[in-house]
């Protein structure tokens, strides 16, 4: 387990904070490709939904606002319970996470619409050290895989780096047999998360997103309507706006066999 960071008094005390940043996607073979845009993320603990839901006007747990968080967006798709369902992923992988915070970094409801293509849920032991790290993955078919990965002790400090084999088809232009390698920075000031995919012939495609943190308050939220004011339709067209400039650069399609293949 890797230890935390001293915090703020805002990070010690604020049930859910903003992420302010970009993502970025590089792509090196068969043809070279690569966007960045501008998002904004939602960091929630899952423990203090309440207190989160009465930070702003414009912002609601499980109920209709202006920007959102609902818990049936995420996990096993029920309306409540997302934090008993992070510890029951650990609880199968033999981490405790009792007295410990589940933190999930996910896009909010932008009046009433999400798409999530990965939510990251960090998850604390009662010592207040990273135990495990969740990648939850989305795809366009509207199916959900989770790739559960204990957090190691490792050199260097504060980036956990994690290897993963690809399970899960997302994209019509990857191929299934590669493997992830995953680095992270948890959230503090600043948060990182970076997936680099490689296949047999070496590395062909990474994904990034790198956000600063700032209070979510009504005033933050109003400037994310003026600054971000589609982020959530912006995140569904891009991905069908770049899978048809791959299509148009000739990168070959991978049909998605069936349902299972995860």
């Amino acid at each position: 387990m890797i230890p935390a960071k001293p915090a703020s008094v805002e990070d010690a005390t604020a049930p859910a904070a903003l992420y302010w940043g970009k993502v970025m996607h590089a792509r090196w073979r068969p043809v070279l490709h690569r966007f960045t845009y501008r998002v904004m993320s939602l960091l929630i603990d899952l423990d203090r939904l309440d207190e989160a839901d009465r930070q702003s006007r414009l912002f609601g747990v499980n109920r209709s606002a202006a920007f959102s968080f609902h818990e049936r967006d995420h996990g096993e798709g029920t309306s409540a319970g997302l934090s008993q369902h992070a510890r029951r992923l650990a609880a199968e992988r033999g981490i405790d996470l009792t007295g410990g915070r589940v933190l999930l970094l996910c896009y909010p409801r932008v009046l009433g619409y999400v798409f999530n293509p990965l939510s990251v849920y960090f998850c604390y032991a009662a010592s207040g050290a990273l135990a495990l790290l969740i990648y939850e993955v989305r795809n366009t078919f509207g199916e959900m895989h989770c790739y559960v990965l204990p957090v190691r002790e490792a050199a260097g400090g504060c980036t956990i780096r994690q290897t993963q084999a690809k399970e899960f088809y997302v994209s019509p232009f990857m191929e299934m047999e590669t493997q992830y390698r995953f680095s992270v920075s948890p959230p503090q000031r600043d948060v990182r998360v970076r997936i680099l995919q490689s296949n047999d012939q070496g590395p062909m495609f990474a994904a990034a997103f790198s956000g600063r943190r700032r209070p979510l308050t009504s005033r933050s939220l109003l400037a994310a309507l003026v600054g971000l004011p589609f982020l959530t339709f912006k995140v569904i067209a891009a991905i069908h706006w770049e899978a048809m400039r791959l299509w148009l650069k000739g990168v070959p399609y991978v049909p998605r066999l069936n349902q299972r293949e995860i």
